[in-house]
């Protein structure tokens, strides 16, 4: 029977983009317009559900997360917002305190700012926990922290080679591991280990957990972006198990030192097999370089030590696999950060182009903080979609990614309404866990460039704002589009599955602090009630 929904405010992120009614029937939307017809449309004795005055919004896409390690930091030591070394060691203490069985301590969030010279040490995790291993993984997820008996349960010591393009740091005099790990020297030596330590019960609790802040939070669905075969044989299970509340699409990960060719194919193969309204396997994603505030994304020039890192994929390198992944009729999305990384992220795509000739193609960079006027025109002329974070540009975490640069680049950081006006797709997504993910506190900080950890804080580059509209728009709409399901979600229109969230107050007609404050109370996936306050 269809279910009628009336009494709030409703966002479509579609053409006419108001409503007063909504017709849900068999799991899709049926009409979305007037309270008149949507009456007549229903039929006589159909339910109504008065929202009280609340606004509903299309479910938020987040396009661009790590499901899994979503829910497996809500189970670690959060070092979120610790501000320096002490905090640090006071909340790892804590964490394993509770944790007694726990065979290593798993902690997730300090920044570079927070520790010395922004590159830390094994001693002073030595002195919260010397006596299990401890990793502790940055912010933004391209370095970890370990202590001395991590890097012996890791065999790392002064004859360890750094993998290429990535470095284990050494004491100038010993040669000795000092306790910071970063880019492939991370996902080569330290990711494997972890990993092997977690079973598949961990990665189902895990999902679950991530879930489960999905539905309290309005995200109805989630674009992974780091797939490997464990965490989609949970997302498999889930879905066989009729648990997935989010619908999950993935990016399968190729790395540096993997048979890239080889790699292609297995996604193919994938792609052929999950193509479900719950499970998809849409792409690839490559990592062309790193971050800004580990000094290991790739610019045009010297960050402000002088340093010029190159990137983790040279074009010679990454062209062949962004063709042979185009030829497949997948998408690719490439990590690339500095403007040198996206100069090597477009030149990849221009070459399938001409190698593959005319055909449709969807393709992605994630993140561009900082991208030249010249590169996004270039982007935008390819149809290649900017997918961007909000959360990445709190004023909050900027103090060492502008020290970083240290001239005019700090600027031009995250410059949002330049891709739009060049024409380019923008979609929003969150990179959580490596920024919280909740779309209203996003929303936020799009809407002003201010702080959602602190909104006293001057806003970051306040001319890159967008109207709230527009910001909602590319979180919901475009994420969509941006991983082929426009067809299916994120919009509220007729045919399109029922996903919706009804937020507690209208914060298109309340001040901004206001999206800081609002609660998602009702989120509805397929026309199924997965979450009520």
């Amino acid at each position: 029977m269809p279910q009628l929904f009336l009494g709030a405010r409703f966002f479509t992120a579609d053409r006419r983009p108001w409503a007063e009614a909504m017709v849900v029937q068999d799991g899709r939307i049926g009409y979305v317009g007037d309270a008149g017809t949507a009456r007549r449309l229903a039929g006589p004795g159909v339910p109504e559900v008065d929202l009280g005055g609340a606004l509903v919004l299309p479910g938020f896409v987040d396009g661009h997360a790590h499901v899994l390690s979503t829910g497996s930091a809500s189970r670690q030591a959060d070092l979120t917002g610790a501000g320096g070394p002490e905090e640090i060691q006071r909340r790892i203490r804590q964490w394993a305190a509770a944790n007694p069985e726990a065979p290593r301590v798993r902690a997730y969030g300090w920044q570079h700012a927070e520790v010395p010279g922004g590159r830390p040490t094994r001693q002073l995790l030595d002195a919260a926990v010397p006596d299990r291993p401890v990793y502790a993984q940055s912010a933004d997820f391209h370095s970890i922290w370990v202590n001395s008996a991590a890097l012996a349960e890791l065999g790392i010591d002064a004859s360890t080679p750094d993998p290429a393009g990535g470095t284990i740091a050494r004491d100038p005099e010993t040669g000795q591991a000092t306790g910071y790990i970063d880019e492939t020297a991370m996902h080569q030596l330290v990711w494997p280990v972890l990993d092997a330590a977690v079973s598949d019960a961990d990665r189902d609790e895990d999902l679950a957990a991530a879930l489960r802040g999905y539905r309290e939070s309005g995200v109805t669905a989630a674009v992974d972006m780091g797939l490997d075969e464990q965490d989609l044989a949970a997302m498999a299970r889930a879905e066989r198990a009729g648990t997935l509340t989010a619908r999950l699409v993935g990016h399968w990960v190729i790395r540096r030192h993997d048979d890239a060719l080889a790699s292609v194919a297995r996604a193919a193969g994938l792609a052929a097999r999950h193509a479900s309204p719950w499970l998809r396997v849409t792409g690839i994603k490559i990592m062309v370089d790193g971050t800004v505030d580990g000094c290991t994304a790739a610019l045009g020039r010297p960050y402000a030590d002088g340093s010029l890192p190159g990137p983790i994929w040279d074009l010679d390198a990454l062209a062949p696999v962004v063709a042979a992944a185009d030829a497949a009729g997948l998408q690719v999305a490439m990590h690339a950060i500095g403007d040198e990384a996206i100069r090597i992220a477009i030149g990849a795509v221009e070459h399938a182009v001409r190698v593959n000739g005319p055909g449709p193609r969807r393709h992605r960079i994630e993140h561009l903080e900082v991208a030249e006027e010249a590169d996004i025109r270039r982007l935008a002329a390819l149809g290649i979609t900017a997918s961007m974070q909000p959360v990445h540009a709190d004023p909050a975490i900027q103090d060492n990614w502008r020290a970083m640069l240290g001239d005019e680049r700090v600027e031009r950081g995250y410059p949002w309404p330049e891709m739009t006006a060049a024409g380019a797709p923008l979609a929003f997504g969150t990179d959580s866990p490596t920024a919280p993910y909740a779309p209203l506190r996003n929303m936020f900080v799009a809407a002003t460039r201010r702080s959602a950890f602190d909104p006293s804080l001057q806003p970051n580059v306040a001319r890159y704002a967008l109207p709230l509209a527009e910001a909602v728009t590319h979180a919901t709409r475009d994420a969509a589009w941006a991983c082929r399901a426009e067809d299916q979600v994120g919009r509220l229109a007729a045919g399109l599955l029922a996903d919706f969230v009804v937020v507690d107050r209208d914060v298109f007609d309340l001040p901004a602090e206001e999206l800081l404050r609002a609660r998602v109370v009702r989120t509805v996936v397929g026309g199924a009630g997965v979450w009520a306050s």
